[in-house]
């Protein structure tokens, strides 16, 4: 290569990821689009075929309830069968590595668990789809149960310990952020030197301060989004093209 060849985004990525100490991956819906899992806020997403049932009509109505865990058991939410794709597989192979030491996922649907990411390293800010919780007393609840429950009865019974209602482990439209996980990911956040963004429009906050809390405090910062974001003027690197096919490129120049 010569002096005056430009180097391209993938190879900018690559020398900033070898020169790092200690990356943070930050990932939303889409690094998940390229397993099939429909996008729920983008024009022609979920949201736009079918209206969010909040947290606060959740808890209040039964009917609400059901409606919900029908849709859950209808797979209206796209995620039931989905398997990791490039993308996480990337991921958590520079976790494995030792070049990443923590995803933070805005991602509900457990691919990052289900390529091979240790779950102590994820940082899951929008609960995960793939369980259920007690509201009152946190007590973890298996989806294959309350689905039989569900087609048996059509609803789905308070908790027998402590008459709470039961939830799947997500945090819905209206529900308070989590707040260990948001400390956690502030404080990777902080001690990262990058902080890779792989499929979010950074659009939802508070969430997406996060990148913007990196680059403040001295971390490089790259984003990967087939669209344009809001924070793309802040990157040291953006690159509008596929997850999978970026990851794979990257980590080849390694």
């Amino acid at each position: 290569m010569t002096q005056d060849t430009p180097i391209s985004p993938i190879e900018r990525f690559a020398a900033i990821l070898r020169a790092s100490q200690r990356a943070v991956f930050f990932t939303g819906a889409g690094i998940s689009t390229e397993s099939g899992i429909p996008d729920f806020r983008s024009p022609g997403g979920v949201w736009t075929k079918m209206q969010p049932i909040y947290f606060q009509d959740f808890v209040a109505s039964e009917e609400k309830r059901r409606e919900a865990w029908g849709r859950r058991f209808g797979n209206k939410d796209g995620w039931v069968g989905a398997q990791p794709n490039r993308g996480h597989y990337a991921v958590a192979e520079l976790i494995q590595r030792g070049k990443a030491k923590a995803v933070i996922t805005q991602n509900v649907d457990n691919l990052h668990q289900a390529s091979g990411v240790p779950a102590d390293r994820i940082i899951e800010l929008h609960g995960n789809a793939s369980y259920a919780t007690c509201l009152s007393c946190h007590r973890r609840y298996e989806l294959a149960d309350i689905e039989r429950e569900f087609n048996s009865t059509g609803s789905v019974a308070p908790c027998p310990h402590c008459n709470g209602i039961i939830k799947s482990a997500t945090i819905s439209f209206g529900q308070q952020m989590p707040q260990l996980p948001m400390q956690r990911a502030a404080e990777e956040t902080l001690s990262c030197d990058l902080f890779v963004v792989l499929g979010s429009s950074l659009s939802v906050f508070p969430a997406a301060d996060f990148p913007l809390r990196a680059k403040q405090n001295g971390a490089a910062l790259v984003i990967v989004n087939r669209d344009p974001t809001e924070m793309d003027e802040l990157a040291d690197v953006i690159i509008h093209e596929g997850i999978g096919d970026t990851m794979t490129e990257v980590i080849a120049r390694l």
